[in-house]
């Protein structure tokens, strides 16, 4: 495992984290997910990313991270960064959406007492909430910070011109934002232009999420959909999103990927640990497995510049 700083900071970060966004509800297996964390972290895998509301259902996934935590890397908290975060529905009524200082602060507190831990290394603002004025959001990131409920600041998604402010407000507070979580992939670029230059100007870190777009990216939908598959059993990936033209275009991927010694996957991932804007990718598995193969990407993640240029190709007309 290769660790990198995290923008213009101290905190080095794996360049694969393992996000428990699937995989590590209550309706998943326990002791599938427990394999899957210890496994990762005896492969070096440092960082845990949790929000409030993973599951299903929402903060099942917090509650068993503190159970394997607890009981198999409690000894181990300081080689550990656990990262969550709060913004999206939580909880009915006013309060459990959003990202007021109500909201995150019960939010914080919420996901503290599930995890069991004494403090988070990274609280993100999950979403920008264009319903609550973006101070209010961040004073409330710096006073988690200041209280010792987290170590680092990050923020999730927002518009570049948000993050800007954001960034700008936190670094007059002293607590400037460590880390920018976004979703970046072969399939979604935008990043590129919005937030990478950003970052860098700001001396901020990225960390991608859904590095293999919910599974496009990888060997499982290149002969169709199969019947286990996330788009089979309904969720934010759907049969709709898996067109003629993207198998197509997966397909001649692939036939890169093999040319590299690599399945599809191992080069999705490859591909987006290239870039020097990005800190760290933050990988979903459902099985032990999948997450060796995952880790299998570290054995080459250079690119000759006709591999590049042939992935472009591919993708051009996406």
């Amino acid at each position: 495992m290769e660790y990198k700083f995290c923008g213009n900071s101290g905190l080095q970060l794996p360049i694969i984290s393992l996000g428990l966004w699937h995989n590590f509800g209550n309706e998943d297996s326990f002791d599938e997910a427990t394999q899957m964390i210890c496994s990762a972290f005896d492969s070096g895998i440092t960082h845990f990313d949790l929000a409030n509301n993973y599951g299903p259902p929402p903060g099942s996934a917090e509650v068993n991270f503190g159970k394997i935590f607890s009981s198999q890397l409690k000894s181990h908290r300081d080689e550990i960064i656990v990262s969550s975060k709060a913004g999206h529905l939580m909880w009915n009524g006013p309060y459990g959406d959003g990202s007021s200082r109500k909201s995150l602060m019960a939010s914080i507190d919420q996901s503290l007492k599930r995890t069991g831990l004494e403090y988070f290394d990274i609280f993100y603002s999950h979403r920008y909430d264009e319903k609550t004025p973006l101070e209010e959001t961040m004073q409330a990131l710096v006073d988690i910070v200041k209280q010792g409920k987290a170590l680092y600041a990050g923020i999730s998604k927002y518009p570049k011109e948000q993050a800007l402010t954001a960034y700008q407000y936190l670094k007059e507070q002293h607590v400037p934002c460590l880390i920018y979580q976004g979703k970046y992939n072969l399939l979604e670029r935008t990043p590129e232009q919005e937030i990478f230059p950003l970052n860098e100007q700001q001396g901020v870190g990225f960390i991608s999420f859904s590095p293999l777009a919910q599974g496009i990216l990888t060997n499982r939908y290149l002969n169709g959909i199969p019947n286990d598959s996330r788009v089979a059993k309904g969720g934010f990936l759907t049969a709709d999103q898996i067109t003629p033209e993207i198998v197509g275009k997966m397909n001649q991927l692939n036939q890169i990927a093999a040319a590299r010694n690599q399945i599809l996957a191992e080069m999705a991932l490859a591909w987006v640990l290239n870039k020097p804007n990005v800190t760290s990718v933050i990988v979903g598995t459902s099985s032990v497995k999948q997450l060796q193969d995952n880790l299998k990407t570290l054995n080459n993640t250079t690119f000759t510049n006709d591999e590049l240029i042939g992935i472009d190709t591919i993708l051009c007309n996406h």
